[in-house]
Parts: C-alpha cells; sequence; structure tokens
C-alpha cells in the first residue's frame, strides 16, 4: 500500500465522524499530551532541525526483578560449579544451556535459559546483545564504599524505588521525571505531527516516559489502540445523542479559563484519538507471528504504531510496555521459566515484523527491571538484590557480543554486599547514554537527560560509553 499524509480533517472525513467523545484512558492521555500544566515550557522548548530518517526507542519492563542470573549463566566448568553451588536448587542444568558464542570473549563460557532458543538465534546472528551487571547507581560503588558512604540508591531493594529509579536514572531522587521524558523534551520538536505525543505507552501513565513537556499517550494493545466512547460508532438515538451533547459542551464559550483549557484538552483529545485510530487502521502489513499473550499483544500494536508511522508523520518515538510476574520468591524455575518463554516468543515475533516493515535498524529495544535478585535460595525463590543483566535488540545493535563486566558467583565475591547481593559494574547512566545518543540526542544534552552521567563516563562526540550500539 502506497503512503499517503493525513491531515487531521482529513483523517475525520474519512472516518465519517462528525462528532465524537473519549474514553477515560484517552482523556487522561490528552490531558497530560497536550500539556496544560506544561504549555509555557513547550512554547519556550528549543527546536531542532527536521530529521529525514526514522528512530524508535522501546523500553520493556520486567517488573518485578528478574533473576537474570538464570536467564545468562556461565556455562564453562568452574564458572558453572560456583553458579551451582550458589544457587543450589535454583541452578539450570549445565546441560540444557543453549550455548552462546560472543564475538568478544572475556575467556569464560556462558549459556542461555533453556526456554529461550529465538533470542539464542538472534544474538547468534547479530540481532541482540547483553549487557551484564547493570544497575542503579549514583556513583562508582565498592563493597567498602558501600558499607561507609551514604550516596546509594534511595530504597535500595526496594521494588517501587528501584523500579522508578531504571525509570528516572535519577536514584537519589524519588521526584525525578524520566529520562526518556527529558530526551523527548528535547527532541520532540523533531516530529512534523505535534498531535499525538512523541511518547507512546502500552501500560498506562509511566514514569519513563514523563517529562517537562511532553507526556505518555496511552493507548491499549487492542483494536485500533486509542481509546474512544463506547457506542462511537453506533448511529442508535441514545449513543448519538451522547455524540452531540459532548459536542454541544465543548463548543461552548466559557469565561473561566481552566474551563476553556479543560474544554480545549477534551476537543484535542476526542481528535487526537480518531487521528490515531485511523491511522493504525491504515499502516503497513507486517509480518505477524504473535502469540496472544500480553506481551506479545503489546508488541503486536507497537508494531501497528511503527506501521503507521508515515501516516502519522512521525520522525521520533518511544514506546513503553512491561511484563509481569517476575517477583519470584516461590517456584521459582517454573515461574521463571514460563516468563522466559513468553519474552523469547514476544521479542522474536516483534523483530521479525519490523524486518517485514524494513525498520529493523530503526528500532531498539531494550529491556529494564527493579533488579535482578539474591545469588542465595530463600527455600523456593530468591530475594530482592541489586545489579543484573539486560537484552538490546535490534539491526543497529552490535549484536553477539555480551558487555560490560560479568561478576564472579560465589559468595563473598568483590561484589558481593551480603548473600549475593552484587553490586552493578555498569551503571544504568551509560547503558541509557548510548540509547539516547544512537535516537538522536547529542553528547551535550546528556548532562541534562542523565544528570549523573559525569560520575562514569565523560561524554564526547563521536563516542559511546559502552560501545552495544553502531
Amino acid at each position: 500500500m502506497a503512503n499517503k499524509y493525513y491531515d487531521r480533517r482529513n483523517f475525520l472525513r474519512q472516518l465519517g465522524l462528525g462528532c465524537a467523545g473519549v474514553g477515560a484512558t484517552t482523556l487522561l492521555s490528552g490531558i497530560t499530551n497536550m500539556g496544560l500544566l506544561n504549555a509555557a515550557a513547550a512554547a519556550n522548548a528549543p527546536v531542532y532541525a527536521p530529521q529525514n530518517n526514522y528512530k524508535a526507542l522501546v523500553c520493556v519492563l520486567l517488573s518485578g526483578g528478574n533473576d537474570s542470573y538464570n536467564m545468562l549463566i556461565p556455562s564453562g566448568t568452574d564458572e558453572y560449579a560456583d553458579y551451582a553451588a550458589v544457587r543450589t536448587n535454583l541452578k539450570i542444568e549445565q546441560a540444557d544451556l543453549l550455548p552462546l558464542n560472543p564475538l568478544n570473549p572475556d575467556g569464560k563460557d556462558y549459556g542461555l535459559h533453556p526456554n529461550m532458543p529465538k533470542i539464542q538465534n538472534m544474538f547468534e546472528t547479530g540481532k541482540l546483545a547483553f549487557v551484564a551487571n547493570v544497575g542503579a547507581l549514583v556513583e562508582p560503588t565498592s563493597v567498602t564504599s558501600y558499607n561507609t558512604d551514604t550516596n546509594l540508591p534511595v530504597g535500595l531493594f526496594s521494588h517501587s524505588d528501584q523500579k522508578q529509579h531504571w525509570q528516572t536514572s535519577i536514584p537519589q531522587d524519588r521526584r525525578a521525571n524520566g529520562w526518556g521524558g527529558r530526551l523527548a523534551d528535547i527532541l520532540y520538536s523533531n516530529n512534523s505531527n505535534q498531535n499525538i505525543s512523541m511518547n507512546i505507552s502500552l501500560d498506562g501513565l509511566n514514569v519513563f516516559q514523563r517529562g517537562n513537556v511532553v507526556q505518555p499517550f496511552t493507548i491499549e494493545p487492542k483494536d485500533t489502540g486509542a481509546v474512544l466512547l463506547n457506542g462511537i460508532q453506533n448511529s442508535g438515538f441514545y449513543e448519538t445523542l451522547k455524540r452531540q451533547s459532548l459536542d454541544s459542551l465543548l463548543e461552548t464559550n466559557y469565561q473561566n479559563i481552566l474551563e476553556t483549557a479543560y474544554s480545549n484538552t477534551i476537543a484535542n483529545s476526542k481528535n487526537n484519538s480518531f487521528e490515531f485510530s485511523s491511522a493504525i487502521l491504515n499502516g503497513l502489513p507486517f509480518n505477524d507471528t504473535f502469540l496472544g499473550d500480553s506481551l506479545s499483544e503489546r508488541l503486536k500494536m507497537v508494531t501497528k504504531t511503527i506501521a503507521a508511522k508515515d501516516i502519522l508523520n512521525m520522525q521520533y518515538q518511544t514506546f513503553f510496555v512491561q511484563l509481569g510476574g517476575f517477583d519470584t520468591h516461590d517456584d521459582f524455575l517454573a515461574d521463571h521459566g514460563a516468563l522466559m518463554t513468553r519474552l523469547d516468543d514476544a521479542l522474536s515475533s516483534f523483530y521479525e515484523a519490523l524486518d517485514s516493515l524494513g525498520l529493523a535498524n530503526d528500532v531498539t529495544t531494550f529491556t529494564i527491571s527493579d533488579f535482578s535478585r539474591k545469588l542465595v535460595s530463600n527455600g523456593n525463590g530468591s530475594d530482592h538484590a541489586w545489579g543484573g543483566h539486560a537484552m538490546v535488540m535490534g539491526g543497529a545493535v552490535n549484536g553477539q557480543n555480551i558487555y560490560g563486566q560479568y561478576p564472579d558467583l560465589y559468595l563473598g565475591n568483590s561484589l558481593d554486599v551480603g548473600n549475593g547481593r552484587l553490586i552493578p559494574t555498569t551503571s544504568c547512566d551509560e547503558y541509557f547514554a548510548e540509547l539516547a545518543l544512537w535516537f538522536g540526542a547529542s553528547s551535550a544534552d546528556l548532562n541534562q537527560i542523565l544528570p549523573n552521567i559525569n560520575n562514569f563516563w565523560t561524554p564526547a562526540s563521536n563516542a559511546y560509553p559502552i560501545g552495544f550500539m553502531s
């Protein structure tokens, strides 16, 4: 299907709808997206030269704390023996590990969880990389400084705090906006279409995409994504009356400035929802191998949105999705194995869909999680810890590599602050700085996006802090 540009008026004409309403999700999204509280900031935002290329970042939150030391596992004789000894009844048998052959060997052998054969294939074919032992840090930390220094992440080992820190990358502050929101505040004006937010969420109003100017536009993983008023396409008497009543309210001239702003926001939300829904219906077809679980359905809707990028006239987008269930204190091996299967299927299908659209090089998907888990068993699961492993997927990723420092897995090692809680050796700031630079931020922007970055790496032109992006 040939790509066409539709303005808002054409979208409404194509839908054949002269009046409509919005649902609660779209209303909330519209209120934040249109910037009732941030209009002044938006008016003074810097303007960047438009870019002709397209780029998207897709953040996948593994909510609850992914036990990533049972995802990426040392498989060499000595290292596996350490792993098996500390993990006891949580270990995966050495013979069951899927072998990995990294191009940047560190003298160790590694294997992957046996339920991840598709991710193994993506790694081996250069489409995916791992970043080892990454986590939230205020500054480089050792066991000595951990025991004597107060400059540590707030609420260390707490689900709510650590999940927020991964999304803000300012772990000393519980009030910070998200680094994806700060990134969007800088780059959003590159998008020709300012009706729809640069930041699209499949899981509500998250911290990662919350900026001073830009807020996430929340959609649902079904139908056309945008949530419209029930009965919007029904011509029955009551539905028609409901639409006409809403339009009458929106067309009223209010004297109160807040009433006017609220009315305008509702009207804009209504129109933006139509624009988005029509774009989804008219987006390019793609190879659909997605299964029916929640993560697959969310990534399928991300694909539909990306497939409509030319209709929506978007050059930069971020997406937020999450997969829950990682708070594995009990029945660990079965529950975590099932989650690895879902992650394997969903990420593989997502890459195939993007590849069929010719956009695999333009979209980078990355995982975050609250934390990894303690190396020691609590009986049939594991408790909250700190550093863990992340995955990065996309055609622009320097794949088939394991970046960062994979730690020793025995108790009392140089990173162990107790019972196998390991200090991260790569900071979230370094991880996110690489993604932000690939996305289009300049090195001069990084101090605004990631205020702690200079504690770990000095931003420089034409340089990446880790090297997993090309």
